[in-house]
């Protein structure tokens, strides 16, 4: 039978998989769009993400343990940041 992921472990999977499927480092999505038609900034959508896994490295680094709804919450962001990311065209559908 399958071993369930311990809270850290779980974080620690979106964490990686977050990084594997956002642009987060890519200088192209940190720039503002011609004539401002953005449907919600992707630079500020990135950064918002970037700190959030930026806190979430080290607090887990740190042996700070999240609890389901820090999970719930971080994942749940980092899905509506990439659906944003989707309607301005930066991310494939």
């Amino acid at each position: 039978m399958a071993k369930k992921p311990t809270r850290m472990d779980a974080m620690r999977l979106i964490i990686e998989r977050v990084k594997q499927e956002l642009p987060l480092y890519e200088s192209d999505t940190f720039v503002c769009g011609p004539d401002n038609s953005c449907i919600g900034c992707p630079k500020k959508l990135l950064e918002l993400v970037d700190s959030e896994l930026s806190y979430w490295e080290s607090a887990i680094d740190r042996g700070v343990d999240p609890n389901f709804d820090e999970i719930r919450r971080f994942g749940k962001l980092c899905t509506n940041v990439r659906r944003g990311l989707v309607r301005n065209n930066i991310l494939p559908a």
